[in-house]
């Protein structure tokens, strides 16, 4: 990987307001970022785009990639759901000089850091209370009762990950998230 290439990792319990500080951070002209689309085995919601939310493959195609060492990390983030880079992917985006940004699992995080090492720094967003996650991820509507139930039982295990991450974020005030994390990217950046 050049020198120049940067990789940003942010991690956190689902509910917990990576994907609007994700966005944020990708508003940035400045930093430079693009995005990292994950591969998934899970079927695609009514409101994601396929190349857009994520690479949705089939359970057979993710093995298949599996096998065939495609990809830089991948796990089994629920029973069946199986997520992952892709390397190819990870590959583009460094040959058109972009900083990285990913918006993956807790141990997805931590293997894009031991893969990229100093040029990465992983930030676990932290939320501010599971009660708190617990109500958004219920307001969201996106999963079904057995698929919420994993969720709020995983994001209790995910939390104890967040101390093994360069930077921890509570995310109980956005506009303050906001400027925190912006601070701490752009630091890491060098801008």
């Amino acid at each position: 990987m050049p020198k120049t290439n940067k990789v940003i990792v942010i991690s956190g319990v689902s509910g917990s307001g990576k994907t609007t500080l994700v966005n944020y951070l990708l508003e940035q002209k400045e930093f430079n970022l693009s995005f990292s689309i994950s591969a998934c085995s899970r079927s695609q919601r009514p409101n994601e785009s396929d190349g857009k939310n994520y690479l949705f493959l089939s359970p057979s195609e993710f093995n298949y990639h599996i096998k065939t060492d495609q990809f830089l990390e991948w796990e089994e983030v629920y029973p069946g759901h199986f997520y992952g880079t892709l390397k190819e992917s990870v590959d583009n985006l460094i040959r058109c000089g972009k900083n990285i940004l990913f918006d993956i699992d807790v141990k997805g995080a931590l293997s894009i850091k031991k893969h990229f090492k100093d040029q990465a720094r992983t930030i676990y967003i932290q939320p501010s209370s599971i009660d708190t996650i617990k109500k958004r991820l219920i307001n969201r509507n996106t999963e079904s009762r057995a698929d919420l139930k994993l969720r709020i039982q995983k994001m209790q295990k995910e939390i104890l990950f967040g101390i093994n991450m360069d930077y921890q974020l509570i995310n109980d005030d956005l506009a303050f998230a906001k400027s925190d994390i912006y601070d701490y990217v752009k630091k890491f950046l060098n801008l």
